[in-house]
């Protein structure tokens, strides 16, 4: 893709044109390539999403502008990695206040993950969500 992460008009067109949702998971996965690795400095206790089954790192922070949510995060599996670029493709660009109150969930069910996702990958993904607007909360003051 040519930016990364890619516009959620984007993400939303290329679920609409695959057929199946195996190629949709081929996708997700494919999506989870891209995403830069984490530091070993920042891959620590604290940065830690609870809830998730698999190890997922998450820091958060202001943008160099100071406006928009800087947000880093990396899994050990490929799938998740894959759901984190979907949720940096939502948040992008966006402030905290916006981070912490805008309807992700309105853009997943878009995409059709709220019936195509196990239930303990589900419960990850709103783990991840749900730290990222606690975060954001935080951070908007």
């Amino acid at each position: 893709m040519s930016n990364f992460p890619p516009p959620q008009t984007e993400l939303i067109e290329e679920f609409e044109e695959l057929e199946d949702w195996e190629e949709r998971y081929d996708f997700i996965i494919d999506l989870g390539r891209e995403l830069p690795a984490m530091t070993d400095d920042q891959k620590v206790e604290e940065n830690i999403v609870k809830g998730c089954m698999s190890q997922v790192w998450l820091e958060t922070g202001k943008s160099e502008s100071g406006e928009a949510m800087k947000i880093d995060a990396d899994s050990d599996s490929i799938i998740v990695k894959g759901l984190i670029v979907l949720l940096l493709s939502f948040y992008r660009g966006k402030t905290p206040a916006q981070v912490a109150t805008d309807d992700v969930e309105g853009f997943l069910g878009t995409l059709g993950l709220n019936q195509h996702l196990s239930p303990q990958r589900r419960n990850g993904l709103f783990a991840m969500v749900k730290r990222l607007r606690s975060e954001a909360a935080m951070l908007a003051g």
